[in-house]
């Protein structure tokens, strides 16, 4: 089935779509596309579409997909995104396939900035 399928994009549902675009953007690069009906979008440089869907209910739970983000320095991309409105969740995580940190965007949603062992 893989053969002529590609990710087109990923969606995101949210109560603050363009808030939420305005965020992904500043971390990881692009341009916000305001849409209709309360959609926004970013097309990061080097990665799928990411759309935000407006949602009358808030995230309540754990994600079951997240976004792991290779960055050359962890503090510092750390740094960058709770500047942004993102918050920390937990402590630097070190094991033997390198480094994480978990944080939580500005919708509550997990991400981790990782730095594999190389």
């Amino acid at each position: 089935m893989g053969r002529g399928m590609r990710l087109d994009q990923v969606v995101v549902d949210c109560l603050e779509p363009g808030r939420l675009a305005r965020f992904w953007a500043a971390v990881l690069g692009g341009v916000v596309v305001e849409r209709e009906h309360g959609w926004a979008h970013v097309e990061p440089p080097g990665w799928p579409r990411i759309s935000f869907q407006p949602v009358a209910e808030g995230k309540r739970v754990k994600n079951r997909l997240h976004w792991d983000i290779d960055v050359d320095d962890i503090g510092e991309a750390t740094r960058l995104a709770v500047g942004l409105g993102a918050t920390t969740s937990g402590v630097l995580q070190v094991d033997e396939q390198g480094s994480f940190q978990v944080l939580l965007d500005p919708a509550g949603n997990e991400f981790c900035f990782v730095r594999p062992r190389r």
